[in-house]
Formats: structure tokens, sequence, C-alpha cells
């Protein structure tokens, strides 16, 4: 199947199967920043994408379907050199450990802090619920969402 869509900024024309996935999809362009954990049940949120901004399990959700949509990455958030205010709160918190959960969780971070640079304790777990980390706790990812959203406010405040 033929379609056009625009990932990490980058207008693409696709030509995959019908019935590939977006995870497989987006490996197969060289985007290693998704991870499957959970064999492509979407219980896991590893492979969350964002897509229009939205997070998206990208285990679950047929290629095709992005078709005219905008596909965002942990890829395109920021650089080794030039990490992401997001990258670089979970960084400091400690928030990441193995690492294996920490695109999906940035990313859904990432989604809830476009709309939201003060959301509650509740509505920040809400953000996270579709991402499973079997390392950290959780405590050290809630600090660093919060720890970014302050950031992010200061950011705004200063007219940035």
């Amino acid at each position: 199947m033929k379609f056009t869509t625009t990932i990490n900024g980058l207008s693409r024309e696709i030509d995959c199967d019908a019935g590939m996935n977006l995870y497989d999809l987006l490996r197969e362009l060289g985007l290693k920043g998704v991870k499957q954990g959970c064999d492509n049940e979407g219980t896991c949120g590893a492979c969350t994408v964002l897509v229009d901004g939205v997070p998206t399990l990208s285990c679950i959700t047929p290629a095709p379907k992005i078709a005219g949509h905008e596909v965002t990455t942990i890829e395109a958030l920021g650089s080794p050199d030039k990490p992401h205010l997001i990258q670089s709160e979970f960084v400091k918190a400690t928030a990441i450990q193995c690492g294996f959960c920490s695109p999906g969780m940035i990313l859904s971070a990432k989604a809830l802090l476009d709309k939201n640079t003060n959301p509650t304790h509740e509505q920040i777990a809400e953000a996270l619920s579709g991402n499973l980390c079997r390392c950290t706790g959780y405590v050290k990812i809630f600090d660093a969402v919060k720890n970014a959203a302050a950031a992010l406010r200061k950011e705004a405040s200063n007219g940035k």
C-alpha cells in the first residue's frame, strides 16, 4: 500500500504491506527508539509514538492508518549533546534505569506537557497509564514530569 506521511518532520512516501504495523515500519526506516515489550499486544507502552501529538501504540496501529498524519518518535526530540528538556529532567531525576520504557514515557509526558504545563499528580498518572515500567517504581518518573512542567512554566514566564 502506498501513502504519504510525515515522520519526525520529514515527508515520506511509504510503500508497505497493508497488514504491517507502525512499529515494524518505523524499525524498517531505521528508527530504533521504539521498543517492543509485549509482543504486539498493546499492553506495555514501550512502542509509544506521537501521531498528531497523541500518544499512540505503534505495535497495534496499522501502518497505513498514519497516511496524511504527523508521526513523532523519540529520535525527533533531542540529541545526546542537546537533549529535550523532558529528556534532561528524566536524567536529572534518575527516572531512567534500564531505559527500555523511557522513549514511550518521555513521549507520553511530552503529549501531556504540550497541553498542560501544570498537571496534577492524577493527570500525570493518567497520561502515563499506558506505559509499563518494570524498574523504577514510577516515583522518579513522576518527579521528572513535575520538574519538566515547572521548567516549562518558568520558560513561558520568561518569554522563551
